[in-house]
């Protein structure tokens, strides 16, 4: 992507080499957030078998919400001057995991390759709050507010995969 349109400022009392890293930051949790989405979609559009009503009406709200959260990156990486990265080949060059490799197939199946999704996910974004708490508060803030739903999400997710005892059925 062309640098071009980057802006020469930042946040007013922030220093542009804090906000350029912090926008690096971000701009991961961003592609991440999309990859997640769509995701979560496709596994709504392809789960089938019992309980699957339940799950694919679960995940609707986690894709609005997740929706919400790239909505929020997006404008932090513009408020610090940078330029966010939100198209399908961004997505793809700069993610730094596997495609989702399910296809139609059951509930069980499913979950159980979302919560690895979820800890991939969820572990970035807490690494993500650790870089960013020299960097900028504000963003340190948001990621770690986004970090309390995507972990409930993931939680939601698991209520479905655990036994009684409290073991997760992968």
């Amino acid at each position: 992507m062309s640098t071009s349109n980057v802006a020469t400022f930042t946040a007013p009392g922030m220093k542009n080499e804090s906000a350029e890293q912090a926008i690096a930051v971000l701009q991961q949790r961003l592609v991440a957030l999309l990859d997640l989405q769509l995701t979560l979609k496709h596994i709504h559009w392809n789960v089938v078998g019992p309980n699957f009503i339940g799950v694919h009406e679960m995940l609707d709200p986690q894709v609005d919400g997740v929706r919400d959260m790239t909505d929020t990156i997006a404008e932090r990486i513009a408020t610090l001057g940078g330029v966010p990265e939100g198209t399908p080949q961004a997505i793809v060059s700069k993610r730094t995991w596997d495609d989702y490799k399910l296809g139609k197939d059951l509930v069980m199946n499913h979950l159980a390759a979302l919560d690895k999704v979820y800890n991939g996910v969820n572990s970035d974004h807490r690494a993500a709050i650790e870089k960013l708490e020299d960097l900028d508060a504000v963003s340190e803030d948001m990621v770690t507010g986004q970090l309390a739903d995507l972990e409930q999400y993931q939680w939601f997710v698991r209520a479905h995969l655990e036994s009684a005892n409290g073991d997760l059925s992968q």
